[in-house]
């Protein structure tokens, strides 16, 4: 079952994220806490889950970001698509990306855009065959340091 995030879901996506990129669940402190409540009460950002075996096993994040360009139509941004090791090559990681397509089309975006750190030639295939292409636009990223 593919659905948005509620608040109960927050454990279940920080194990998830493990398979992501994460080395560790962040410690439960007030900062993750209003952070998550920002999520989820935020009308722009869409956490999108797929439940198998009573469990949440793959995910995306979709936040459309308005615009005053196009014809003042928003942009969807993709970002943390992430499945469990265990479920994957199932479609469950497509299946959110589509849920993602259409909330970004109920919102009328001209576009959506995704960055992915991976190199490997399955994972660029995967959003490839998504609908994604690499030849339009250019990334670029500055890390940040905290």
């Amino acid at each position: 079952m593919i659905r948005e995030a509620d608040k109960k879901d927050l454990d279940e996506i920080l194990q998830l994220y493990l398979y992501l990129h994460e080395e560790d669940i962040p410690e439960d402190s007030e900062h993750l806490k209003n952070t998550w409540d920002n999520i989820i009460n935020d009308e722009n950002h869409h956490l999108i889950v797929c439940e198998e075996d009573d469990k949440i096993v793959a995910s995306c994040v979709c936040v459309i970001i308005p615009n005053l360009t196009r014809n003042v139509r928003p942009y969807a941004f993709i970002e943390n698509v992430v499945t469990h090791r265990d479920y994957r090559k199932k479609g469950y990681a497509t299946a959110c990306l589509n849920y993602a397509k259409q909330i970004a089309e109920q919102n009328h975006c001209y576009k959506m855009m995704l960055l992915t750190g991976s190199k490997k030639e399955s994972t660029l295939n995967f959003y490839r065959n998504a609908g994604y292409n690499s030849s339009d636009k250019t990334a670029f990223i500055q890390w940040i340091d905290m």
